[in-house]
């Protein structure tokens, strides 16, 4: 028996790998000659450069960037050398959870620019990039200014590098840029749709989590219209409307614009950089999971991303979580056969979550799940 574990991280107790090997441990003791595959997996956001790094045979980077407001800040990305690609969560550089400060128009991707400009140092070319989580509304401005592209006021002079910035650039220069980004791929973990500017742009959708008021709204909303318009006039393009463009405070279109990156949902980046579909084609059971099942799930989440590829092998699928909320029957429409909570009693979260715990959880709810499995087919000889 074929049996392919491809579970997402449960954030706070077990990364992706780690909760692989449990569920690989809790089945070999119920099929002992099974051959189990384990595959780390996400889709884009936290926990992506661990996934990748554990499942390609990478290393982890870390530098002092510049921060969401200045400061300075480690962040760490992955750097995969026979590939010659880099793997890059923004949050690392710039993300929400990095400052208790919430001053949009004092935030800036600087530093994601910085990781780029680092990674292409070590040669890398081909680079996938999550851009969830985000503290910042600048369209990009301050990661294309890290990689040496000018944008100037109507006087000529060199704009700032945050989002109050925009609202004085009147055009961009692309001449300075570092030349190796000619050739470089940029692959796009972007999980939104919402276009640049307009009633469901970047800055009215998602700006008030990030601090903007209602009285900055219309002015960054307008600001980053300006940026668009720079664009097109540098660049001859213009994908302010295109979907995904508004994802990370106009991060998308930085991406798409400038460095002509492509945005694709989180999950299908990681499962085609990892050859998921190669594993799961002949499999005879797949198991995946994460840390809460809920109706979210079954919406572009990595369960559901890895369920869908089995599914067109027609590969039955198990999913294991932490805990299973309302609306996880969502889930059975997005091709998860199965799905179980790994507690094995009543005990408080803290408890649940302590790495141990969830290890041997995961372990027990495999074990058991497969042995359930084991007595069927037995039954059938």
């Amino acid at each position: 028996m074929k049996i392919v574990v491809a579970m997402d991280s449960l954030k706070g107790s077990l990364s992706s790998l780690e909760a692989g090997n449990a569920v690989r441990t809790g089945l070999l003791r119920a099929i002992p000659d099974a051959e189990v595959i384990v595959r780390p997996a996400a889709d884009g956001g936290e926990g992506t450069v661990d996934a990748l790094v554990d499942a390609l045979g990478g290393e982890r980077i870390a530098l002092e960037v510049m921060g969401p407001y200045g400061e300075p800040v480690r962040a760490e990305y992955g750097f995969l050398p026979e590939q010659g690609m880099a793997v890059m969560e923004m949050a690392s550089a710039a993300g929400i959870t990095l400052s208790e400060r919430r001053e949009p128009l004092e935030a800036t991707t600087y530093g994601v620019g910085q990781m780029i400009r680092d990674a292409v140092g070590r040669g890398c070319r081909s680079f996938l990039i999550g851009i969830g989580g985000s503290a910042t509304n600048d369209g990009g401005l301050g990661m294309l200014s890290a990689l040496g592209f000018r944008f100037t006021d109507a006087d000529g002079g060199r704009c700032g590098i945050t989002a109050g910035a925009l609202s004085e650039l009147a055009a961009a220069d692309c001449s300075q840029a570092l030349t190796e980004l000619s050739e470089c791929r940029f692959r796009i973990a972007c999980d939104v749709t919402n276009p640049l500017c307009g009633e469901n742009g970047c800055t009215r959708i998602f700006g008030p989590q990030k601090g903007v008021t209602e009285e900055q709204m219309e002015q960054m909303d307008t600001a980053l219209s300006r940026f668009a318009d720079a664009a097109t006039a540098a660049l001859g393009t213009d994908f302010r409307n295109l979907p995904g463009a508004g994802a990370a405070g106009g991060l998308g279109f930085a991406f798409v614009s400038y460095l002509r990156g492509e945005l694709k949902p989180g999950i299908e980046l990681v499962m085609d950089a990892l050859k998921l579909e190669d594993c799961v084609r002949n499999a005879d059971f797949v198991v995946t999971g994460e840390g809460c099942l809920d109706g979210q799930t079954a919406f572009g989440k990595t369960p559901a991303g890895v369920a869908a590829a089995a599914k067109r092998y027609g590969v039955p699928v198990i999913a294991l979580a932490g805990g299973i909320a309302p609306g996880a029957e969502a889930c059975r429409g997005r091709g998860i056969d199965a799905y179980f909570s790994i507690l094995t009693r009543v005990m408080p979260l803290e408890e649940a979550m302590e790495r141990e715990t969830a290890r041997a959880n995961m372990e027990d709810t495999a074990e058991q799940v497969f042995r359930l499995i084991a007595a069927a087919q037995a039954a059938k000889k």
